[in-house]
């Protein structure tokens, strides 16, 4: 059951800036995108679920190569030096492939990390020894940390 709100809240208003909630919504996209990356940092218990995750990041690596390579036309996109920096030490990316994810993802690094996250939780899902359980339980253990 809803609360009951004051007389003069109209239910679907805006306070009047649509831009302040679009930039709340995109930050809490960019904030959903942050811990879903920081939780492929969490260290587990057994030893062979790192290997598991590190085995699937590197399909997902790979697969990165055979997805893009689909595409016949190559995007003509500026890509900012520093953004490919970003995508090589965080993401552990060869110059080459973080380069290419940027352009396919016209640019922005952003786009580019969920594109890379999405692709590893692909792998991921496909690997018949993680169920969906396991990756939720990690997810909340790296928030208690």
């Amino acid at each position: 059951m809803s609360e009951k709100q004051p007389p003069a809240v109209v239910e679907g208003a805006t306070g009047g800036d649509v831009e302040e909630e679009v930039q709340h919504a995109k930050s809490a996209e960019d904030r959903k995108a942050a811990s879903a990356l920081a939780s492929l940092d969490a260290r587990g218990d057994d030893a062979s679920e790192d290997k598991v995750d590190a085995e699937a990041a590197q399909k997902a690596i790979k697969g990165l190569g055979g997805a893009t390579a689909a595409k016949k036309e190559v995007k003509n996109v500026k890509v900012d030096a520093a953004d490919v920096t970003l995508l090589v030490d965080e993401m552990e990316l060869p110059k080459a492939k973080a380069t290419e994810l940027l352009k396919a993802n016209d640019g922005d690094a952003v786009k580019a990390m969920k594109a890379l996250f999405v692709l590893y939780l692909d792998q991921m899902t496909k690997k018949s020894s993680l169920n969906l359980h396991k990756m939720k339980h990690a997810r909340y253990q790296v928030k208690d940390i």
